[in-house]
């Protein structure tokens, strides 16, 4: 192995918990020299959980053993192969959630077929009895089953059985949303089956993690406006739970809904008003319950929150009569579970009267590809890169090595100026200033010195803008924007970009490289 590589996995491994190394070696024994059982006898009592769905998942069981999961349809013609990889690990994932059992118009009998064919191979399951996995599955069965009032001890044994393993191999490795996900469906799971040991756990999990995982400005930390939704949905879906049945007398009811409010109001702040999200870091379209669905689902619940202020997540949003701009000033989040963070420091985009002009280019596969590299590669982000270097050490996937760290920032009404050390290793920092006027944006790009490397600053636009190049401007006609940068810049190219509409599925559109030595400053005339 090179000395490169070998810094690059020193740099990634530094950052972890001593717990994620610690279970990381005793699951790897575990699996590897042990044959661990999970069964274990159902509780005697238990008794049917009030439930009745708020929020339906879209339509991914078609008919007839045909399933749609991230834009890939597939029809099983010689029976469900639960472990089928042919379109990669994560749409394996997907059939094995079962969501789909809560979705619109699935029938009772359709989905009680799914189940017992699942249970029928559950022997030679793979993926599916993964950790993750299995919390996303047990909660689909336990709101399945409580809706429909299905009382079938075959079905329930395979999910106790299913709660012990995963007791039994919580993602500690992992941490963060991975191990919460992990506390959701104990939580379920202890309702369910009333159980006093699934509940200690699930306890423990959420009080500590929630507090960890929620900042203060109620961000989730991985800072992925997607995956804040989603673990919002799990946050709102818990608050209902203890809410509306008995057990342990609601006394998580508190702590969760505070959680909840928080989460809320930094959505809200983060949401666009066409009612989108910012693609930042990992983020797809049509994943998570979008944020209509879930504000909806927190006022059923009769959830009042106040207007959020972003600062702890990085996170800064100006809005004007006429635009939003949404800007990232903050660090790799989180720092020992960086598995969904892009090399993207003081990335930016543009929304005008509701209409995405600057986006971030987006995520469309969790493939370990290049396709992937180069989606969280500092290129595919409306910020600066020098040379051949990204800000941020994003390799293999989901890991991060050396990363970029805002070392100062400054704000003062809507002028905000930070600075990165993500180039110290060609002994450059990159300072960034944004100005915000009612109808300007102005951005300057400082490097501390002139370095060796071409520095190009990249400006993404959304599928279907036409960019006209015209010395040192840029115009888009029909949205009415022009670009000027310095007169000094070196060149202006025009070039396409594949921008995600959601995972397994992109579109061209354009992109410009501003090439320059030291100094850069854009007006977007608005």
């Amino acid at each position: 192995m090179d000395r490169h590589k070998l810094s690059l996995i020193f740099n990634t491994l530094k950052y972890l918990r001593f717990k994620q190394v610690y279970y990381r070696l005793v699951y790897f024994v575990k699996h590897n020299f042990f044959n661990p059982k999970y069964e274990k006898s159902l509780p005697k009592n238990f008794t049917r959980l009030n439930w009745s769905d708020s929020l339906l998942y879209p339509n991914s069981f078609l008919k007839s053993n045909m399933f749609l999961f991230l834009n890939i349809k597939h029809v099983f013609k010689n029976g469900i192969d639960w472990n089928y990889s042919g379109y990669g690990k994560l749409w394996t994932f997907n059939l094995n959630y079962f969501d789909f059992l809560n979705q619109e118009n699935i029938k009772v009998d359709e989905g009680l077929s799914l189940v017992n064919d699942y249970i029928s191979n559950y022997k030679i399951l793979k993926d599916g009895k993964e950790s993750y996995t299995i919390s996303l599955r047990t909660i689909n069965w336990v709101k399945f089953l409580s809706k429909h009032n299905i009382q079938d001890l075959s079905i329930n044994q395979v999910l106790f059985n299913d709660y012990q393993r995963l007791l039994s191999n919580l993602e500690l490795q992992f941490l963060g949303n991975h191990y919460m996900e992990n506390g959701f469906a104990l939580l379920f799971g202890a309702y369910f089956f009333q159980d006093d040991e699934l509940y200690k756990a699930s306890k423990k999990i959420l009080e500590s993690e929630l507090e960890e995982e929620i900042l203060k400005d109620g961000a989730h930390f991985e800072l992925s406006p997607m995956y804040h939704q989603t673990m919002l949905h799990r946050v709102l879906d818990c608050l209902c739970l203890v809410r509306y049945n008995d057990y342990k007398s609601q006394e998580l009811e508190e702590f969760l809904k505070c959680k909840a409010i928080q989460m809320l109001a930094w959505l809200e702040k983060v949401t666009y008003k066409n009612g989108s999200i910012p693609m930042v870091n990992d983020s797809s379209h049509d994943i998570a319950p979008s944020s209509k669905k879930l504000f909806d689902y927190a006022k059923l619940l009769n959830l009042n929150w106040n207007q959020g202020e972003l600062k702890e997540s990085g996170y800064r949003k100006v809005i004007m009569k006429n635009y939003e701009l949404f800007i990232d000033v903050g660090h790799i989040g989180a720092s020992y579970q960086p598995a969904h963070a892009h090399a993207d420091t003081f990335n930016f985009e543009l929304m005008v009267k509701q209409v995405p002009i600057i986006v971030d280019s987006g995520t469309s596969t969790y493939e370990k590809n290049n396709l992937r590299q180069l989606q969280r590669s500092t290129e595919s982000h409306n910020t600066v890169k020098i040379g051949d270097y990204n800000q941020s050490q994003v390799w293999s996937g989901f890991r991060v090595g050396n990363r970029a760290k805002v070392i100062s920032i400054n704000e003062e009404g809507n002028i905000i100026e930070a600075t990165h050390d993500g180039y110290k290793r060609i002994k450059v920092l990159h300072t960034r200033k944004y100005v915000a006027k009612p109808n300007e944006v102005i951005i300057e790009d400082l490097l501390s010195k002139e370095p060796d490397y071409v520095s190009r600053a990249f400006f993404h636009f959304y599928p279907g803008i036409r960019v006209v190049k015209d010395e040192n401007s840029i115009k888009l006609e029909k949205e009415g924007v022009i670009m000027k940068f310095s007169e000094d810049v070196l060149d202006i190219i025009i070039r396409e970009y594949n921008y995600a509409l959601g995972f397994n599925k992109t579109t061209k559109a354009q992109k410009a490289e501003v090439v320059f030595r030291r100094i850069l400053k854009t007006h977007i005339y608005l």
